[in-house]
């Protein structure tokens, strides 16, 4: 009669440590899957961030248009890479039409120092961009009208290279803006360069263009 007793309770002590552990091992899958799906969802929602613009752009001159506005991304460790998207605006001196453009632009800014008093300075800018004139008297693929080869570029793209400098404010935590940076730029294009290259009596400066600029900093 003991014995049974001993029995029935060794095995009612081994049914409620299987359950406790099995209970304990079902609790630690839920919580892994609860951690997984957080850190996915954090992913998400970080690429989804990423693509909010940065910064507003708005530029003076440079190729692209009298007037250019458009915004940024800025990346990297020290936010050193930064891609821009701009539309700018020609008026219409040589012609009855006011043009519109379009530019992709990537920048490097490699380094930066304090001034003091929130003041920064970007002592060096570079980078590469394309620009394109939206409108239906530029061409990329010569017209038929021409003999073969008469033209041998395309009159609505054009690839450009630039440097300049910038100097930059950080802004207090109540402005709409965390930092506001001027900067001005000297750019040539492809067909500038081919020109210099093929032609004595173009100058540096005929193949250089100065532009200056705004960068309102937001995130």
């Amino acid at each position: 009669m003991k014995w049974s007793i001993i029995k029935v309770g060794i095995m009612a002590v081994l049914l409620s440590f299987t359950t406790w552990a099995m209970g304990d091992e079902k609790d630690d899958r839920e919580e892994r899957r609860a951690e997984r799906h957080k850190r996915k969802l954090e992913r998400y929602q970080n690429q989804w961030n990423s693509l909010i613009p940065k910064y507003q752009n708005l530029q003076f001159a440079g190729s692209i248009g009298l007037l250019s506005a458009g915004m940024g991304w800025d990346y990297g460790r020290q936010r050193q890479w930064e891609t821009e998207f701009m539309f700018g605006f020609v008026p219409g001196f040589s012609s009855n039409k006011t043009k519109v453009t379009l530019t992709l632009k990537q920048n490097y800014v490699p380094w930066e120092v304090s001034l003091g008093k929130n003041w920064v300075l970007e002592p060096l800018e570079t980078g590469l961009f394309v620009n394109t004139v939206l409108a239906s008297d530029f061409w990329v693929k010569e017209p038929e009208k021409y003999p073969n080869n008469y033209y041998k570029f395309s009159t609505r793209v054009r690839f450009h290279a630039f440097l300049g400098q910038r100097i930059a404010l950080n802004m207090k935590e109540n402005f709409p803006f965390r930092r506001i940076t001027v900067y001005y730029e000297l750019s040539t294009c492809d067909l500038y360069l081919i020109s210099k290259f093929t032609n004595q009596y173009v100058k540096m400066v005929d193949i250089l263009s100065l532009s200056f600029g705004l960068k309102f900093h937001i995130l």
